[in-house]
This record gives C-alpha cells, structure tokens and sequence, in this order.
C-alpha cells in the first residue's frame, strides 16, 4: 500500500474546472461524467487545524471520471505538469490497464492534461497514450511531448464550460468511427 504525505491538492483546481464543467454538461443533458474518489485511510490527523497529514492509499483507484455522453461510455484522468511534457510516471499502471480495457470494450479512454507553462488544455488519446507508454517500457522517451498534442484535441472555455473537452472528444470519438 502506498503511504502519502499531504502536499496540498495538486491539480486539485483543474479538477474542480473538470467537476464544474461535468456539472453544467449535466445540467444541458449533454453528458452524466461521475467523480471517482481515491480511497484513502487516514493515519495522522492534525486535530488543530482539522486536516489529514498522513494516509495511505486503500488500493488503487481507476481513473480519475466515468460516464456518458449521450450514449458513448467514456473513461479519463486529469493530468497537470509545468513541464513541456506530461511525464509517463504520472500514468500509473493500473489507470493504464483500466483505460484499455474499457477502450477494448467500445468505450473512449483519455486523459485531459492542463500544461501550467502555456496555460493550455488538451485531451490526449488512449491510442497516443498507449504508444507513449510501451515506447517507455522498452528504453523510449519517458514523456509524451507537448509537442504531440493534437491541435483538433486542444480544449477551450466555452461559457460555463470552463473545461469544455466535448468538442475535442467529438473529433476523438470521429476517429474512433464511434
């Protein structure tokens, strides 16, 4: 079991954009996206200021959101970097497997990465994912580029979509021929 120190919520904004955009999807019954929480078991806990300061994690978690739109099962994560690249340590294994086994079974798999340096958002396929993630366990580049990223996947604000990635997951579910 992996033991965490708490170093404030990283990406924790970006993931509020996400909960806030999934929330007003819901609203316009465009999409039904759900939060997955990571398990977590407390072992230190500072009874002064009412925060958790060591847990460790129940067992791993799946990825980050679920759902549907308008029909089309979905899976993704939410992924932030200041670098120039999403490094490949930050997709754990087991999001890895989970995401292909969902994609096997029709569904679309995904990440939406915030590059902090540019102030950009984009949506990254399972299939760039993929061969990211096998070149690096055979010796390759231990990062996907921000070089890779696909202009038609880039994500704007749109309204109250303040993350909207349903247009780039248009273009993604297009070349999936969902």
């Amino acid at each position: 079991m992996g033991y965490f120190h708490t170093r404030g919520l990283r990406g924790s904004t970006f993931e509020e954009l996400i909960n806030l955009t999934n929330e007003a999807y819901l609203r316009h019954r465009l999409a039904a996206i759900q939060k997955i929480s990571t398990p977590i078991t407390p072992v230190e806990f500072d009874k002064g200021k009412g925060v958790i300061t060591l847990a460790y994690f129940g067992k791993e978690s799946t990825v980050d959101y679920i759902g549907n739109v308008q029909g089309v099962p979905i899976c993704f994560d939410a992924k932030e970097t200041s670098l120039k690249s999403l490094p490949i340590q930050n997709i754990h294994e087991h999001q890895l497997r989970f995401m292909e086994a969902y994609a096997e079974g029709g569904a679309a798999a995904f990440i939406l990465v915030h590059f902090t340096f540019c102030d950009e958002y984009y949506l990254v396929d399972f299939e760039t994912i993929k061969s990211y993630c096998d070149g690096a366990g055979q010796g390759g580049r231990k990062s996907i580029p921000y070089s890779a990223m696909k202009k038609q996947y880039e994500i704007f604000r749109e309204g109250e979509f303040l993350v909207h990635y349903l247009k780039a997951l248009g273009c993604y579910l297009e070349e999936l021929g969902i």
